[in-house]
């Protein structure tokens, strides 16, 4: 059973970096310990935007590696792969990468969402790349938006477990009623 430690604060329920890192590190030796392949693919899916907020060449490099395992011994894998996650957790994400992730994850939207929701999807972009709104409220409103159109692969990303503000508002509220903070 993973360890069962709690990663929230308890009075703002934010995670710092350092706890972010832990908690990514944690799940990855529970990969190590069950030792198969399907697992390590499980976990880089479901952290691919953690680690392109933290380091996108690093990224590239980690799905290289899964991709050589055809080629290459599991225990041999497993240890390159620690070494460049390691690399890419070193990194500290900035507004310039969490941008970056968020415009990729935009792109599963882009085609459902009406002109006006577009809009707002911009406005909020510009407020969060100003500093007028949180990277937790933007991702929060974005996973709320990830289930309207039944996105599980965005769903189970870790970036939005571990980013997302779980206090905030949906984005799109019905009849227009969406007030900015």
């Amino acid at each position: 059973m993973p360890n069962t430690k709690s990663f929230f604060h308890t009075e703002k329920h934010k995670i710092s970096e350092k706890e972010i890192i832990e908690f990514v590190f944690q799940r990855f030796h529970d990969v190590k310990r069950i030792n198969k392949i399907k697992n390590l693919i499980s976990f880089h899916t479901a952290n691919k935007y953690m680690l392109m907020a933290h380091d996108q060449n690093e990224l590239k490099i980690l799905g290289d590696i899964i991709a050589s395992n055809k080629k290459i011994p599991f225990s041999e894998i497993i240890d390159e792969y620690e070494n460049h996650l390691k690399l890419a957790m070193s990194k500290n994400p900035t507004t310039k990468t969490h941008t970056n992730v968020i415009i990729h994850i935009f792109g599963y939207f882009l085609k459902h969402l009406n002109r006006n929701e577009k809009q707002i999807f911009f406005d909020r972009l510009e407020q969060y790349r100003l500093g007028k709104t949180t990277l937790g409220k933007i991702l929060f409103e974005i996973n709320d938006v990830s289930y309207r159109f039944d996105n599980t692969y965005l769903a189970s990303q870790t970036y939005f477990l571990l980013y997302s503000d779980i206090d905030s508002k949906p984005l799109f509220q019905p009849n227009n009623q969406r007030k900015y903070e």
